[in-house]
C-alpha cells in the first residue's frame, strides 16, 4: 500500500510541480525564452527536496496500521454532530440521544454514585457499631496476676450478659487489666458500681472504656472441648524484640514457667516487634508464665495475657512453604 500511494504521490507532485513552475503566456517574448543554467539549478533543487519530502511523508505512512480502528473521543464532540461506526460504537442525534448505527437506543454508562454512596454508608456504619461496642465495654485494672478471665467474668456476671472479658498484661506494672463488653448499656454501667470490690488480693478499679475489644477472627478460636483444654495452658506474648530467637523465647519462658510443648513466633516488616504463642505442658505453668509480664526478653519488656486461640500443628503445605 505504501509503495502504490508512493508512485502515486511522486507523480503527481512532479505534475503539480510542472505545472507550477510552468511559464505565463502572458510573458512577454521579449524576456528570456531559453532558461539560464542556474534557473535550471534551482528547479532540480526544489524538485528533488519536494520529491524527499513526499518520500518522507510516504514513509511515516507505511508504519501505520492500515486495519486499526480510528478512536474517536465522544466527549468532544458537540451533540449536533453525528457520526457512526460498526457494532460497538454509537452515534449522536440531535435530541442529544445516544443512538446505535442501526437507529436501536444505546445505553449510556453514567457515572454512578452508589458504590461510593455504598461505601460511605459502610463507614458509617462501622463507626456505629465500634461507638455502641464502646458504650457497651468497661475497663478494669488492678488485676491480681492469678485472677483468670473466668474469674473476671464470674464477677460481671450479675450486671449482664458479658459478651467478651479479654485481660492483658502491663509491662509497667504487676497487675493487669481487662475489657469486658456487655450485651448492652445497661450492663456497662452497672459494671461501673463494682469499683473497688476485692479480687483476689487487690481491690479492682472499674471505668468506662474509650475503646472496643478487637474481635477474634472466629476460625481461631477453639473448635473442640481439647483445644479449649490447650488454650488454658497457652499465653499470648507481644511487644518481642525482632533480634530474639525461636530458641531465646523458649529458654525464657522454660526457665521461669516450665516445659513449653509447643511455640509459635510471628513477625513481619511492618511493625517493630514480634508476637508469639506459648503452649506449655501444664496449666500451672501458664499461670506463672503471666507473672513474667513486664520482664525484659532481649531488649523489650514482653506483655503476656492469656490466648483465646490454641496453637495448632502446622499443615504440611504451609510447612512446606
Amino acid at each position: 500500500m505504501a509503495a502504490v500511494a508512493e508512485n502515486t504521490m511522486i507523480a503527481s507532485s512532479e505534475d503539480q510541480f510542472l505545472h507550477y513552475h510552468r511559464p505565463s503566456s502572458t510573458t512577454s517574448s521579449t524576456t528570456s525564452s531559453v532558461s539560464s543554467p542556474s534557473d535550471n539549478l534551482n528547479n532540480n533543487d526544489k524538485k528533488s527536496e519536494f520529491q524527499r519530502d513526499v518520500r518522507e511523508l510516504v514513509d511515516l505512512l507505511s508504519k501505520l496500521n492500515p486495519s486499526a480502528k480510528e478512536f474517536i473521543p465522544s466527549r468532544q464532540f458537540h451533540l449536533n454532530q453525528h457520526f457512526s461506526s460498526t457494532a460497538d460504537h454509537f452515534v449522536v442525534d440531535d435530541q442529544n440521544a445516544f443512538i446505535n448505527t442501526d437507529g436501536s437506543p444505546a445505553i449510556r454508562r453514567k457515572k454512578n454514585s452508589f458504590n461510593q454512596g455504598r461505601r460511605r454508608f459502610n463507614g458509617r456504619s462501622i463507626r456505629a457499631r465500634r461507638e455502641d461496642s464502646v458504650r457497651r465495654t468497661v475497663y478494669v485494672s488492678d488485676i491480681d496476676q492469678h485472677v483468670t478471665e473466668e474469674h473476671l467474668a464470674a464477677l460481671f456476671i450479675n450486671c449482664g450478659q458479658v459478651v467478651d472479658c479479654r485481660v492483658c498484661g502491663d509491662p509497667h506494672s504487676v497487675l493487669r487489666f481487662a475489657f469486658i463488653e456487655f450485651s448492652d448499656e445497661h450492663g456497662a454501667r452497672a459494671a461501673l458500681s463494682l469499683a473497688g470490690t476485692m479480687l483476689g488480693y487487690y481491690p479492682v478499679r472499674v471505668l468506662p472504656s474509650k475503646t472496643a475489644i478487637l474481635p477474634v477472627n472466629p476460625t481461631f478460636l477453639p473448635r473442640s472441648e481439647d483445644e479449649r483444654e490447650m488454650c488454658a495452658r497457652t499465653v499470648y506474648c507481644t511487644n518481642i524484640d525482632k533480634e530474639v530467637s525461636h530458641t531465646d523465647v523458649k529458654v525464657f519462658f522454660e526457665s521461669i514457667c516450665g516445659e513449653v510443648s509447643r511455640l509459635r513466633l510471628l513477625g513481619d516488616h511492618v511493625h517493630s516487634t514480634r508476637i508469639a504463642f506459648v503452649e506449655f505442658v501444664m496449666a500451672e505453668s501458664a499461670i506463672i508464665a503471666l507473672n513474667c509480664s513486664g520482664m525484659i526478653l532481649g531488649t523489650l519488656p514482653v506483655r503476656v495475657s492469656p490466648s483465646k486461640t490454641p496453637v495448632r500443628p502446622r499443615s504440611p503445605r504451609a510447612m512446606s512453604q
